[in-house]
């Protein structure tokens, strides 16, 4: 049996694309792209969702194995690529974060929600008053 198993390890490595796709330099970075997959996906779910610890986080975590891709030999371009793309999610989410919780978003938000009729939104949009701007009340009353 290990004569066998010796045999085809041999003619898979003398192939040198089966040798790339049964190694980790292929396997690491395939299973690896769940996670930018799933931040580019959660682009469409609401901004209030999104973690600003964990978007840190996974930032930073990008960023440190992008580099780590290129400085291992030989270079893994397709870890490069993946951590590149998770980068670009995680800061397109971190933006989404910090423009909701922090840059007034989520006044935005809920007068968009509110506009559209959406009705647990509607409770927590102030009812215009006299003093209110008016390009705001009448966002609220289409």
């Amino acid at each position: 049996m290990a004569a066998v198993v010796k045999a085809l390890n041999a003619k898979i490595r003398s192939n040198p694309v089966a040798d790339y796709l049964c190694s980790t330099h292929f396997w690491g970075p395939a299973s690896n792209f769940g996670i930018p997959i799933a931040a580019i996906l959660d682009t469409q779910k609401s901004p209030e969702l999104i973690s600003g610890q964990m978007t840190g986080a996974l930032t930073i975590y990008a960023f440190t194995f992008m580099r780590y891709s290129l400085a291992v030999t030989p270079k893994n371009y397709l870890l490069f690529a993946c951590h590149f793309t998770n980068a670009g999610a995680q800061l397109r989410q971190g933006y989404r974060y910090l423009d909701y919780h922090h840059w007034g978003g989520k006044a935005r938000y809920e007068q968009e929600q509110a506009a559209k009729g959406v009705p647990s939104v509607v409770k927590k949009v102030a009812v215009p008053t006299a003093e209110a701007p008016k390009d705001v009340v009448a966002g609220v009353s289409k």
